[in-house]
């Protein structure tokens, strides 16, 4: 006899493995935008608790659905934060006094240097932008989603996206020019 599995088990099955696949991603945005390592987890964890309510819908809304609750999400925090006057304080650094490491682990222990050593660059680069652009950048260039998608995600139109993305790249060049 074969096993059949209920429609909403399934449902629940992709969706769950949509959020393990865009779960890395998902903190590296938040912890750009919060940084903070705690504030970033609260947020993607809220994030993705927040999409069960939406399993029943097609999984093609499901990505710009997830980037609009989880930039949501950090819009909060970061409001929270500048109430309680928190932005006055440094940049908390981690227990162990080290940076993020999220460089992909290759065979060539230069090449791996070179990979921590630009990240942590850029990073620093679209820490120092307007929120705005930063998500803009993040959302276009990081995360590949078209200016409608983005659009929707950041609340604005598509001449705002463009205008953010473009500015976000001039800024960009701008900061990392000695790098290249």
């Amino acid at each position: 006899m074969l096993d059949r599995v209920s429609p909403h088990a399934q449902d629940h099955a992709s969706l769950e493995h949509f959020l393990a696949s865009i779960g890395p991603r998902a903190f590296r945005f938040a912890e750009l935008g919060l940084r903070h390592r705690e504030d970033s987890l609260d947020a993607v964890q809220d994030a993705m608790i927040k999409m069960l309510d939406y399993q029943h819908r097609p999984a093609a809304e499901w990505t710009p659905l997830f980037w609009s609750i989880l930039r949501s999400r950090i819009v909060d925090t970061q409001r929270r934060r500048t109430f309680r006057l928190r932005w006055l304080a440094p940049m908390p650094e981690r227990d162990d006094g080290s940076q993020p490491d999220w460089a992909d682990e290759g065979p060539d222990p230069s090449r791996t240097h070179d990979g921590r050593e630009a990240y942590g660059r850029l990073a620093d680069a679209l820490g120092r932008l307007p929120r705005r652009q930063r998500e803009a950048f993040s959302l276009r260039v990081l995360e590949e989603l078209d200016v409608a998608t983005t659009a929707r995600v950041m609340g604005c139109g598509e001449g705002s996206v463009k205008t953010h993305l473009s500015r976000a790249r001039e800024a960009l060049q701008r900061q990392l020019e000695d790098w290249r």
